[in-house]
């Protein structure tokens, strides 16, 4: 009884065996995570669109909420960028930006995410997300990065600046060049200077002088708060908000509050669409970050109860004044290498965080939004790679053509339009690869009992005899291409009696695939062919003897292609592959 409520309650699994030595690895990583992810969460939440609480709060409950259902143990649950875009462009046209129906929308897209998230895990459908492609989806990630770090770009200048592409945001802001700040732009190109010095030079410096390497880690995460604190002290003691520099302002000091998501027919409908494209953007990455620090530990990851631990995250942010989540990149692998052992490092992170919306929240009342925009940056920069580009264009044409296409269109025409389009992209991608399967004729290699490809290596064929091996499951997408394919071969070959098709790399044989091969064996047999199969796995051969395919076929079943071979060749000779 205990197992079956583990797996669905990961806590009481882990929370077994749980250790003193644990609970030391686990806070000091929540201690260095939390450093982060206060200003982190604070800047999420305006990129968002929300108030820079609305961040925090998104980072308590949840976080909680995936220790006890999620399985992985390093996963760090909270906004991240991509989704906090993705958030403020669905809400954004349902709801203008800073009123009570802006913020309750975005409840309302985190119930929606949460539900469907939470429905996908309980149906077991974590297999969908195989349907993005890695290259799509870094090519997404790639252009949302840089849609973000143009879009934080008014908050580095001072400016008033709109727009949902590339091409609205640059314009925007050349029609603005005239009234940058240079208050703003001072701190703010000082800022995201000091936080890129940060991540590439200051543990290398501090490893010099001496600093251990652990507290040289904790000093370079905690870098964000230096800047937040060098920034927040100089305008308040310039004076600079009373000359118009733009701030953060007042922030609740408050634990996370019971909020009720807006339920109206209209507002489900509208974001719904959005609420589905956040989800599956949302767990792609979490599950991609799960799955790699569980590797790195011979751990295991379950993605249909990740669905549900992430769903239930989100269904907590709805109801606690936050927005929607998901597992964030860079958080996880900063708990990760900072030692943490299990999702109680998260719940500790939580505690943390709430302490600091308690407590810490005045101090934030002359933090330049320009300090923020340079945390977005920076964080978002690093998940630009233009080389994913330059390594699918040697790799596969298609590959490129669909990550070129996704980054064009996210740039383009906007985040939803290049996340629609990637989804679409990887599933049209799969059916093209497939609709032409990889088919080779395979002769015996001599003294063996092996068969391969008559073009690559040198082997025994017989003119009599035509043996095919197909590399891909038959369905509806490629059965034709199969058919045209081997009526080809026929035509003109007066010579040829038999044909075999070597099954070995065949999972699956649908209803449209069956009715093909039905039409392949009439026709050979009205030409006088014997048309057979070899090497067929044991659950097709299970569906094949549900038809009455096997009674009419016009050939045999062998259990091997050397006994085909053996059975109908009769005249074989060597041929090279040079030929």
């Amino acid at each position: 009884m205990m197992q079956r409520f583990a797996r669905y309650l990961p806590v009481l699994d882990w929370g077994r065996t749980y250790s003193r030595e644990a609970l030391s690895n686990d806070l000091i990583a929540a201690v260095i995570v939390t450093i982060m992810l206060i200003p982190q969460s604070l800047a999420y939440a305006l990129l968002a669109g929300l108030p820079p609480e609305a961040g925090i709060y998104a980072s308590i409950v949840p976080i909680i909420l995936y220790a006890i259902f999620g399985t992985s143990r390093a996963l760090a649950v909270g906004p991240v960028a991509v989704v906090s875009l993705m958030t403020a462009v669905a809400v954004g046209q349902v709801a203008e930006q800073g009123t009570m129906g802006y913020a309750a929308a975005a409840l309302t897209l985190a119930l929606l995410s949460g539900a469907i998230l939470a429905l996908m895990g309980v149906f077991r459908l974590g297999f969908l997300a195989n349907f993005l492609s890695h290259p799509v989806i870094a090519g997404f990630i790639t252009a949302s990065g840089v849609l973000i770090a143009a879009s934080q770009l008014k908050h580095i200048l001072g400016v008033d600046a709109e727009g949902h592409t590339l091409v609205e945001i640059v314009l925007s802001l050349g029609r603005h060049l005239g009234d940058i700040d240079p208050a703003t732009l001072a701190i703010g190109v000082a800022a995201t200077a000091f936080l890129f010095w940060v991540r590439k030079g200051l543990k290398p410096l501090l490893r010099k002088l001496g600093l251990s390497p652990r507290l040289a880690d904790v000093a370079t995460k905690a870098g964000p708060v230096a800047a937040v604190a060098v920034t927040t002290l100089a305008v308040w003691g310039l004076g600079l908000a009373d000359r118009g520099l733009a701030i953060v302002g007042e922030v609740p000091q408050s634990l996370p509050p019971l909020t009720m998501p807006a339920l109206t027919t209209d507002l489900l409908g509208a974001l719904f669409v959005p609420a589905l494209l956040i989800s599956i953007i949302g767990f792609v990455e979490s599950i991609s970050v799960a799955q790699t620090l569980a590797a790195k530990k011979r751990q295991r990851i379950d993605p249909n109860q990740e669905l549900i631990g992430l769903g239930a995250a989100n269904l907590g942010a709805a109801f606690t004044g936050g927005y929607p989540v998901t597992g964030g990149f860079a958080r996880s692998v900063v708990n990760f290498d900072a030692g943490a052992e299990t999702p109680a490092a998260g719940a500790y992170t939580a505690i943390g965080l709430a302490i600091a919306a308690v407590a810490l929240t005045p101090l934030v009342y002359y933090l330049p939004r320009a300090t923020l925009a340079a945390t977005i940056i920076v964080a978002v920069l690093s998940l630009v790679d233009f080389s994913i580009l330059k390594k699918t264009w040697a790799y596969s044409k298609a590959d490129f053509f669909a990550v070129s296409a996704t980054i064009l269109l996210t740039l383009g025409l906007g985040v939803e339009v290049g996340v629609s389009a990637g989804v679409l992209l990887s599933i049209a991608l799969h059916l093209y690869k497939t609709s032409r399967p990889h088919v080779a004729e395979v002769g015996l290699v001599p003294g063996t009992q092996h068969f391969r490809n008559i073009h690559r290596h040198r082997v025994e064929t017989d003119e009599r005899l035509l043996t095919l091996r197909v590399d891909e499951s038959l369905y509806f997408v490629n059965a034709r291409f199969l058919e045209e394919m081997i009526l080809n071969r026929v035509a003109g070959n007066e010579a040829l009696r038999h044909i075999v098709l070597m099954c070995s790399a065949v999972n699956e044989i649908d209803y449209s695939a069956l009715e093909r091969l039905e039409g392949i064996n009439r026709r050979l047999g009205e030409l006088g062919i014997g048309f057979h199969l070899s090497e067929v796995k044991g659950p097709v051969m299970d569906r094949l003897k549900t038809t009455h395919f096997l009674d009419e076929l016009n050939g045999q079943v062998f259990l091997s292609q050397y006994d085909a071979w053996r059975c109908l060749a009769t005249n074989p000779a060597v041929r090279n592959a040079a030929e």
